[in-house]
């Protein structure tokens, strides 16, 4: 996954986090060598003091975090006796009190870690907990969806004739397909429609028999098209001009015609058949 991807993966989950968990201030990154990470991404904060900062595992409280592979919290950072204080100028230069570390976990490895802190020895409740843990869970299925996605466009590319593999590649890519169902993200359904179709391909169905002709109206391409590049039903009904409803109208009407049963199939198939590019 490009640095620049992560980072805004990280972000967007930082600024949800900071939004709904209320809190003044966020920050974390991920990890590039499987034991240190820099904090990257910030929101809120007051100084450069956290900007860069590595983090190794078991130092601090992210370090305590990312060994243990858990949410660690303290309510008074400066006084807290269970982790080490490498890091107590930096924390202190940003007047951090309260502080929270979410490791972002994918298939049991620790990728990174969100903070969410106050800059007061109070308590973090509930509320800030599982907005952490949802923000951190946001990342790993980011994570876990590109890595995958990764894998198979290697295995595509490779164009392996082996029949097992082509077998793991058609499960895989079902696999794949009923996830990007599932992902809110627009840029990563966006990025999951494109490795499916170069799956289709590699599976040689555009060798196979010759598609049936369908034949689309405009505003039925143009509400593909604009499913294709991620869009929800109001993104697509605001870009285009139209009402939600008819968006929906038109994306039933092509589905029926494409004989798809899923807004990722209609897409599939819209390609396929040389409707979309």
């Amino acid at each position: 996954m490009p640095e620049h991807a992560e980072g805004v993966e990280m972000r967007a989950a930082l600024l949800r986090l900071r939004r709904s968990g209320g809190l003044p201030i966020v920050f974390g990154g991920l990890l590039h060598d499987g034991r240190r990470m820099r904090i990257a991404e910030l929101s809120g904060a007051r100084s450069a003091a956290l900007s860069g900062l590595a983090i190794g595992t078991g130092s601090g409280l992210g370090g305590r975090a990312i060994a243990l592979a858990r949410p660690c919290a303290v309510t008074d950072y400066p006084e807290a006796r269970h982790i080490s204080h490498e890091y107590d100028g930096p924390v202190a230069a940003e007047g951090l009190r309260s502080v929270l570390a979410v490791p972002v976990v994918v298939r049991r490895r620790v990728r990174g870690v969100l903070y969410g802190a106050l800059r007061e020895p109070l308590p973090l409740g509930d509320r800030v907990f599982d907005a952490a843990v949802a923000a951190a869970r946001d990342v790993e299925q980011a994570l876990a969806v590109r890595d995958e996605a990764h894998r198979l466009t290697a295995v595509a590319d490779d164009q392996v004739s082996c029949e097992a593999v082509r077998e793991t590649v058609r499960e895989a890519h079902g696999e794949l397909r009923a996830l990007a169902a599932r992902v809110a993200d627009p840029g990563v359904r966006a990025e999951l429609l494109a490795v499916c179709a170069r799956l289709a391909e590699a599976r040689g169905e555009r060798n196979g028999p010759a598609p049936v002709r369908t034949v689309l109206a405009p505003r039925e391409v143009d509400v593909l098209a604009a499913v294709a590049a991620g869009a929800t039903n109001a993104a697509a009904a605001e870009r285009l001009g139209l009402r939600p409803e008819t968006v929906k109208g038109y994306l039933r009407s092509a589905m029926r015609k494409l004989g798809a049963h899923s807004r990722l199939e209609a897409v599939l198939a819209a390609r396929r058949a040389g409707l979309l590019r």
